[in-house]
């Protein structure tokens, strides 16, 4: 049976203003219209609903035995159908699973969390780091939030770039070239790579192939907290963003400088799925990764 959804209101109506005038004028409907939806409850129960008696209508036992159901169902659908946008974070439990390199979870999450303790008490995040192939776990809800370099190619998944940052040489503080570094030398020094699926070149280096260099990458790894270790304790250099990479330079003792190869600043992205689009809580999850990247990257030297 097909049922039309608006003759609950429309009951509703009905019996709360016990005539079809008052129904008709609550409703915006005229009461010739409003008759003829009161036919069709009749057909579809089988009672009259409400009956005449003199000038008024009376409502009929079994209109009285569902009043307050229809009442219910018909508040139950407006909430249904509009939903609160309102978020009361004193009151939200839940937890949000954020996946991101290990670089940027260091970065991050110091100043999401402060934020998250603070606003909302009944939040708990989990960071999760980068796999080294692609999962669907963004697609199914395992992961709520993917922050990185990359922006999505399915339609199913929206993004936002959420920051900028720049590209620096990371080296011990001895090593030779603390106090600057030629494209002749840096080509030639020894390199070691971030990366989680174990790639030997980057984009740093399709911009050298332009100039037609070939820099010495000696190896990759897999996480920048790795590579950090590595370089402090030889003269291998590694090129990194360095705002995100500001707790690991100052933790392993390192110092930077600028590289000799115009680069273009990465973009930070936050990939998400589309049914969480207008969710309040993830919108208020997005909005504080914001925040907290914008923290994190105010001691970002200008230059």
């Amino acid at each position: 049976m097909q049922l039309d959804l608006n003759l609950l209101t429309a009951l509703d109506a009905l019996l709360e203003e016990g005539s079809v005038t008052g129904a008709a004028d609550r409703l915006r409907l005229s009461p010739p219209a409003l008759s003829r939806t009161l036919g069709r409850i009749r057909r579809h129960t089988g009672d009259d609903i409400l009956v005449r008696t003199g000038r008024t209508m009376t409502p009929t036992p079994y209109a009285l035995a569902i009043r307050d159901q229809v009442r219910d169902l018909v508040r139950q659908a407006n909430q249904v159908l509009t939903p609160s946008r309102e978020l009361d974070l004193a009151a939200l439990e839940r937890t949000f699973t954020l996946r991101c390199h290990d670089t940027l979870a260091t970065a991050l999450a110091p100043a999401l969390l402060r934020i998250v303790a603070d606003q909302a008490p009944g939040v708990r995040l989990r960071f999760l780091a980068e796999t080294a192939v692609d999962t669907d776990d963004l697609r199914h809800g395992r992961v709520d939030l993917e922050v990185g370099a990359d922006a999505p190619a399915s339609p199913e998944f929206l993004s936002e770039t959420i920051g900028h940052d720049q590209l620096v040489v990371a080296m011990r503080r001895s090593h030779p070239y603390t106090n600057g570094i030629d494209l002749e030398r840096f080509v030639t020094q020894p390199h070691v790579l971030v990366s989680r699926r174990g790639r030997l070149a980057d984009p740093v280096d399709e911009i050298l192939a332009t100039h037609g260099l070939h820099r010495r990458v000696l190896a990759s790894v897999g996480t920048g907290a790795a590579a950090a270790h590595v370089i402090s304790g030889s003269d291998f250099l590694m090129t990194v963003p360095l705002g995100m990479s500001l707790p690991l330079i100052e933790a392993f003792g390192l110092v930077t400088t600028p590289l000799p190869v115009p680069v273009p600043d990465i973009a930070i992205v936050g990939v998400w799925h589309q049914r969480y689009d207008t969710d309040p809580g993830h919108m208020w999850l997005r909005t504080q990764v914001r925040a907290a990247l914008t923290s994190a990257m105010r001691q970002l030297p200008e230059t």
